[in-house]
């Protein structure tokens, strides 16, 4: 059995067909917004503060119960082993989200100059900073069980990631957007972050203390795995709507999805090998050094989706690429957790 497929077989049917799904999802939204346009208008009218209340619930049924797995009192382990931690923190908020944005500017901008009108390079750009300041939460867990990564360390990685982010991902994202010559609707943008990472974390965390009361790990679990079907649908659903928003525009130039694609495939190759590189030079063990670099390599596209939405529109070229980044990232990352396997003897045990 190939690396590829017993990475393939340790996933579930959802993540080990992801990519299928979200282009059935694709294919659903596409055709529903050329037979359906008017829905789709009325879906878009309902908003309140800039939040699309459609999406603004699918979005939660997404990253809720990914938040009830954070476990802050995994943060006191912080100095046990810093390196991976070090490694993770830089790549993922010094380093990734201005290669991101360089990428974006210099295909957009210049490479596909004479392919994209100039309002849509600006849209896909922003969309794309939005996905590179998003690092991953959830899905790490399945790459770090891929890879036989230490469980307690990646949920260390995970959780230290997801409290930087509720201060860091707004500044971050408003300085690139500014950077690139983008107006930034600081209210919106601060609106975003409080409705789907500080909230959902607050939840997250009262949810996961009435059951660890009530049955301890084993109820959080159990619950996580009741819920899952709703953040699948969720996911799907949301998936639907963006295409169904950008069915016209998508059908007209189908190219516009492979343009957006190849800035994220050398963004994503390009984080992990950086991050994979600096732990075997700084010689951290494999059981920690494959997590860290494969949760710099992943994003939490939820997130993105949904700021994405909030700031640009259901309709935007910024929502277009965030979605597109979901479709890319399931093959990417079951190649990168092949190339760790095959690789693991370059780091000590």
């Amino acid at each position: 059995m190939t690396d590829v497929t017993q990475a393939e077989a340790g996933l579930g049917t959802f993540e080990r067909l992801l990519s299928l799904w979200v282009a059935i999802a694709i294919l659903a939204g596409l055709t529903l917004g050329s037979l359906a346009p008017n829905l789709f208008a009325s879906l878009a009218a309902l908003e309140i503060a800039k939040v699309n209340l459609p999406v603004a619930v699918l979005i939660w049924a997404m990253v809720f119960p990914m938040m009830v797995g954070v476990d802050f009192g995994a943060l006191k382990q912080i100095g046990d082993r810093p390196k991976g931690i070090v490694i993770t923190l830089i790549v993922n908020w010094l380093i990734k989200p201005f290669t991101m944005a360089a990428l974006g500017v210099f295909f957009f901008n210049t490479v596909f100059a004479g392919l994209i009108p100039p309002d849509d390079a600006q849209a896909y750009i922003a969309g794309v900073i939005l996905l590179g300041a998003a690092p991953c939460t959830a899905m790490v867990f399945v790459w770090s069980n891929l890879t036989k990564g230490d469980p307690t360390y990646t949920l260390v990685q995970v959780s230290v990631n997801d409290v930087v982010m509720v201060f860091a991902f707004a500044p971050i994202v408003a300085f690139l957007l500014g950077v690139t010559d983008i107006t930034v609707p600081w209210d919106t943008l601060l609106l975003s972050v409080l409705l789907y990472v500080a909230l959902p974390l607050i939840a997250g965390l009262i949810t996961r203390n009435i059951l660890l009361k009530q049955g301890g790990e084993p109820a959080v679990d159990t619950f996580k795995d009741k819920v899952k079907p709703a953040g699948i649908l969720g996911l799907l659903l949301t998936v639907v709507l963006l295409f169904g928003f950008q069915a016209q525009v998508i059908i007209d130039r189908p190219l516009v999805i492979l343009l957006i694609a190849i800035p994220l495939l050398i963004q994503s190759y390009g984080i992990f090998f950086v991050a994979y590189g600096a732990a075997r030079a700084w010689g951290v063990p494999f059981n920690v050094a494959a997590p860290c670099a494969l949760i710099g390599t992943s994003n939490f596209f939820e997130l993105a989706v949904a700021v994405a939405i909030s700031l640009f529109g259901l309709g935007s070229g910024a929502a277009l690429a965030t979605v597109v980044g979901v479709l890319v990232e399931v093959p990417v990352m079951l190649s990168l957790v092949a190339f760790a396997n095959r690789t693991r003897g370059w780091f000590p045990s």
